[in-house]
């Protein structure tokens, strides 16, 4: 519990902050207050025989292992004495206690039942936690009071607990919550905040419990948060906590008017005492340090917990840890290489006494919206490869993500090479070659009109307007690429035709009008084979005729049409 409606006074210094904010820490964690979060998931018998609370402290473990994160886990020891009074009241549901078992003056430390089902629940936590690596540490009686030992001796970073009263034991950072998965965050409390904001140090909370109400002291009753906050701050951080050892609570009832019933002078001295100077390990006793040291990871022994509290096979319980391990293994790399560099120790990566555990980087991945590799690993195990955050890359081994860089750009350069070459463009198109057959065909009928003479010169001009025609052609072919091959074969079929089906006419010149559609039609097969029996269109010019007729442009209108119809065959 802590004291009575802190939390809520609290509330303007709370921080929620990003899980990475855990990275590269050391925090203590009140045991007990993790096991009651985990068990208030689920109550139910069913959960209880399931585990679920063990399995949901193997997931916040591995999430911390991934961050290197040292964790400390503190156990509760003994009952206070100045806490029995309260204790046995919960036993009780809330009954309250006769008046002989609250002298304090009389009565001892109480041990715990070490039989009960959350004791068991407790030592559970612990085998899992040494099993992962977690060092643990058995409180002489509060826990909290050992983890705020433990912060305010800077032998950690933080402390994770639920009770409030953590603040009056001398604790600086306080971790409340903690939340996984997408976007998981971390909510935390800083002693510095509450200082500044608000103005309580830690004898101001000292007081504000006496006020209140704790595990140590019932309070004043009817005395709310606002007044008490007021009354503290009346006297001021420096001087309250003198006022309240020196005068007791009496001032307290004369403020509001005899209503009150205030506890004894020595009573309230016995609870200063007990926040300024709980039982606990000293910050450099043998018992403390031996338990700070790191244990390591003890593979087997998790794949035999897991095996009995989750059913899990050994292949699952790998598939979540080991990825974690490898992390953490990777972190510490990078701190080494931080610690070198600002040494001034910029040792090539080949050349560092320890090995990098990155063999290589695979490829690039996306997890949850964050830049990442898929690396593969030395020495590791049981894991071949897993997903790491790129900057942790970037500050570990840079020099991966140049030959990663190196390899990529290769690969791109050979998949290039081996691409198949596109076609070249034909340097003239059908459309081109349309035209120059408009023309073709207006050249004849001006060379007609101006040397037309007699029947029997007719021959000559046409001969000469084919030769032309297959000369214009064959030129036009060499220029073509040979997706234009069989389009030119046809054209040529034309003008073979020509020249040897003319029949000359003895009264009136001839002449072919090439731009009359075909009475070929083409085939299957890439050459075209004409009939003999087929007629061919004859256009008859007079002399006097200087501008082709409706028919000459009808029919030069079908051959441009059949054109359009053979280019898309040969596309």
């Amino acid at each position: 519990m802590g004291v009575k409606n802190l939390w809520d006074i609290l509330e303007s210094c709370k921080k929620t902050v990003p899980l990475h904010h855990l990275q590269n820490k050391r925090v203590c964690v009140d045991l007990s207050c993790w096991m009651v979060q985990l068990q208030n998931v689920c109550k139910s018998h069913a959960c209880l025989k399931e585990k679920v609370h063990l399995r949901g402290l193997f997931h916040r473990l591995r999430a911390l292992i991934a961050l290197n994160c040292t964790v400390v886990f503190v156990s509760d020891g003994s009952i206070p004495a100045i806490k029995l009074s309260t204790y046995r009241r919960r036993l009780n549901n809330g009954k309250e206690v006769a008046q002989k078992e609250t002298n304090l003056q009389k009565t001892t430390s109480l041990r715990r039942n070490l039989g009960s089902e959350f004791s068991c629940m407790i030592s559970e936590a612990k085998i899992l936690g040494m099993a992962l690596g977690v060092s643990c540490l058995n409180g002489i009686e509060e826990a909290e009071a050992q983890c705020a030992l433990l912060n305010s001796e800077s032998l950690c970073d933080g402390c994770f607990s639920s009770d409030s009263d953590i603040f009056l034991f001398g604790a600086r950072t306080v971790y409340r919550d903690i939340c996984l998965g997408d976007g998981g965050y971390v909510v935390c409390y800083e002693m510095a905040d509450i200082e500044r904001k608000l103005g309580f140090g830690r004898d101001s909370l000292i007081c504000l419990s006496l006020l209140l109400g704790s595990d140590y002291y019932p309070g004043v009753h009817g005395l709310g948060p606002d007044s008490a906050c007021q009354i503290v701050k009346s006297i001021g951080d420096k001087f309250v906590l003198k006022k309240f050892a020196s005068e007791g609570l009496g001032w307290v009832k004369k403020r509001k008017g005899g209503q009150n019933k205030i506890g004894r002078d020595d009573t309230i001295l016995q609870v200063i005492d007990a926040y300024l100077k709980p039982k606990c390990h000293s910050a450099d006793s043998e018992f403390l340090l031996k338990a700070l040291a790191t244990y390591p990871f003890q593979r087997t022994k998790l794949h035999h917990i897991c095996a009995v509290s989750f059913e899990w096979p050994s292949e699952r319980t790998d598939g979540y840890i080991l990825p974690c391990i490898a992390e953490r293994d990777l972190r510490r790399f990078a701190n080494l290489r931080l610690t070198s560099s600002e040494l001034g120790l910029n040792l090539p990566l080949h050349e560092i006494p320890v090995k990098c555990p990155v063999s290589e980087i695979i490829k690039s991945r996306k997890a949850q919206g964050r830049e990442c590799y898929e690396v593969s690993w030395k020495d590791m195990d049981g894991l071949e490869t897993s997903i790491v955050p790129a900057d942790l890359i970037e500050s570990a081994c840079p020099e991966k993500i140049s030959e990663f860089e190196e390899k990529k750009a290769l690969r791109k350069k050979q998949n290039v090479q081996k691409r198949r070459p596109k076609k070249k463009e034909t340097t003239s198109s059908l459309a081109e070659l349309d035209l120059k057959l408009q023309n073709l065909l207006l050249d004849d009928n001006l060379q007609d009109d101006t040397n037309h003479s007699a029947s029997d010169s007719s021959g000559r001009i046409l001969e000469e307007t084919t030769s032309t025609a297959e000369d214009d052609l064959n030129t036009e072919n060499m220029m073509l690429s040979h997706d234009d091959i069989e389009y030119n074969e046809w054209i040529q079929n034309i003008s073979n035709i020509s020249s040897n089906d003319v029949v000359s006419s003895k009264d009136k010149n001839v002449v072919i009008d090439l731009l009359s559609p075909s009475p070929l039609k083409p085939s299957n097969s890439s050459k075209f084979h004409p009939s003999s029996d087929q007629n061919i269109d004859v256009i008859n010019l007079s002399d006097s005729e200087n501008e082709v007729s409706p028919e000459h442009k009808q029919k030069a209108k079908e051959l441009r049409m059949f054109l359009a119809s053979i280019r898309n065959e040969i596309h």
